[in-house]
């Protein structure tokens, strides 16, 4: 006659249906938690620019790289737009928060951004009306940004930073150092907060590259490390296409085991604009360039 197996205790059906339940519960969380990454990385992937503006003489290029493991994403953007003066605009920019929300807010921040600098060009005025703007609103979120102007009549540019990493100018012949001139605190934090800005004219072929703090910062990666690593590679590369310059700078996010997201923009440009130099009040030519321009010539 078979034995048969004793009955289980009520405590042992008890804990394979908390067992269960657990196990369902996490599964729920796990498909919620992924559904919340795939949105918020739609929503960064598709309120970023697929194209940035260009002119003769300055050639641009930009990149974005979420987390690895798909946990922290949302906060980095970057953007690139025509003013009404004929000058461009570019800003990069990092928001509190890796989730839904920061997406959105950085949407919002974007095109705020593009709404300041219709009517005030300066760099130090856009951050300061931009930071005002966030105040207002009482989002709770604050973000870092670097936003430059470049005027093709002048040749030069214009550069404010509101608590955002420094970034790195390049000239041809291999010199290299950190754009770190002073800025401010990061935009919604402080009401009424002035942004200096730093203006630089182009009289020697190069590049500016700025970038995210997911780029050269990683648990065990001093963010010290990456900016100097970064400063040799833009050194090296600079007389490169602007593409393949913003590569090599994001391959750093390698060494800090991609935490976080990432983004990298790069402005190559010709020293005195070469033969592009355009005279005030004759108008620019912009061009709207995909992210795979021609080499920018050195």
């Amino acid at each position: 006659m078979p034995r048969r197996r004793p009955p289980r205790s009520a405590s042992a059906d008890d804990l394979l249906a908390t067992l269960g339940r657990l196990t369902a519960q996490a599964r729920e969380g796990a498909e919620k938690q992924r559904a919340r990454v795939e949105l918020a990385e739609a929503l960064q992937r598709e309120m970023l620019p697929t194209r940035l503006p260009e002119v003769p003489g300055l050639r641009t290029a930009a990149t974005y790289a979420p987390a690895r493991h798909g946990l922290d994403i949302g906060g980095d953007w970057y953007d690139g737009f025509p003013l009404p003066d004929g000058s461009l605009a570019f800003c990069i920019g990092d928001v509190q928060g890796h989730d839904v929300e920061a997406a959105a807010f950085m949407g919002q921040i974007r095109l705020g951004l593009r709404a300041v600098a219709a009517h005030a060009a300066d760099p130090g005025e856009v951050l300061s009306r931009a930071n005002d703007l966030l105040l207002s609103v009482d989002c709770g979120l604050f973000a870092t940004c670097t936003f430059v102007r470049f005027d093709p009549a002048g040749w030069e540019i214009s550069l404010a930073r509101a608590g955002h990493v420094p970034g790195v100018w390049a000239t041809v012949d291999g010199r290299s150092r950190l754009a770190d001139e002073p800025g401010g605190v990061p935009l919604g934090i402080v009401p009424g907060e002035r942004y200096p800005v730093t203006r630089r004219r182009l009289t020697v072929s190069g590049t500016l590259v700025l970038l995210t703090d997911g780029v050269i910062e990683g648990p065990s990666f001093p963010i010290e490390d990456g900016l100097n690593q970064v400063t040799r590679l833009v050194g090296a590369n600079a007389g490169g296409a602007p593409d393949a310059v913003a590569a090599a700078v994001m391959s750093v996010a390698e060494l800090t085991g991609h935490v976080d997201d990432s983004a990298v923009m790069v402005l190559c440009f010709e020293g005195d604009g070469g033969e592009h130099r355009v005279k005030r009040g004759t108008g620019t030519r912009v061009v709207v360039a995909d992210q795979r321009p021609p080499l920018c010539d050195g």
